[in-house]
């Protein structure tokens, strides 16, 4: 599996140089901004993406409070269990980084020496992505656009293989998605004993002391009058 994409003359490696060939006419501060966002920067927008969601969550709070939060608690733990998953595939395959079997190569980001199948970056991206999309379809849109986005710099940057990004991809979106059900089936019971906490329960719901105290009402979110209130209502309306 070593010998995966040495040929020059394959669709992969033909990409791979239409693409990085970018960066060889690109201006040099181009270059290094499209390396600070391929290193960090577009992981980092995702992270703020899931944040955003789960403070919009805990405002708004509600029954399903404790289970969207479990969903969004899945996204960071669906790309690390991602990652984790990718470690026997990259020694499996054993591909070296394109720079090393194919000369030419703009490469911004210099000290590469791990193996390239499958793209690290790219499979923490999509799985944080696919996770907080199944959390809130808006929000896992946008961080689906930021992961392919993502993905086509690493490319860009003459690190990986167009396929090292497509089989990133492909390993987060299954990670995400094939073991979201027993994720939150673990999840939202904690999520809910962390609601119900004093202390904790802002993580899950800003509104739940206020939710804990409406839910004996006739109408969920209503405040229960006392006997003498509801009685001195009575003598008012008459």
């Amino acid at each position: 599996m070593a010998g995966l994409a040495e040929s020059g003359s394959n669709p992969d490696v033909e990409l791979l140089y239409d693409i990085n060939g970018l960066a060889k006419d690109a201006p040099h501060w181009f270059d290094r901004v499209m390396e600070f966002v391929g290193e960090y920067g577009l992981l980092f927008a995702i992270v703020l993406l899931v944040l955003w969601c789960w403070w919009g969550v805990r405002r708004r709070g509600g029954e399903d409070a404790a289970s969207n939060v479990a969903a969004l608690m899945w996204a960071p733990l669906a790309a690390g269990v991602a990652v984790l998953v990718n470690v026997p595939i990259r020694g499996f395959v054993e591909r070296p980084r394109p720079f090393k079997s194919h000369e030419g190569l703009e490469v911004l980001v210099q000290g590469k020496d791990d193996f390239s199948f499958v793209s690290d970056h790219a499979t923490l991206c999509m799985a944080l992505a696919v996770a907080l999309f199944v959390a809130n379809r808006k929000f896992g849109i946008a961080a689906i656009v930021l992961a392919l986005f993502g993905g086509f710099i690493r490319v860009y940057m003459g690190v990986h293989y167009p396929t090292d990004v497509v089989g990133g991809f492909a390993l987060g979106t299954a990670v995400a998605l094939l073991l979201s059900p027993v994720a939150m089936a673990l999840l939202t019971p904690l999520t809910r004993a962390v609601e119900r906490s004093p202390k904790a329960g802002w993580l899950v719901s800003a509104r739940g002391r206020a939710g804990a105290a409406g839910r004996g009402a006739v109408i969920p979110g209503t405040r229960k009058e006392s006997g003498a209130g509801a009685a001195g209502e009575r003598d008012l309306a008459a």
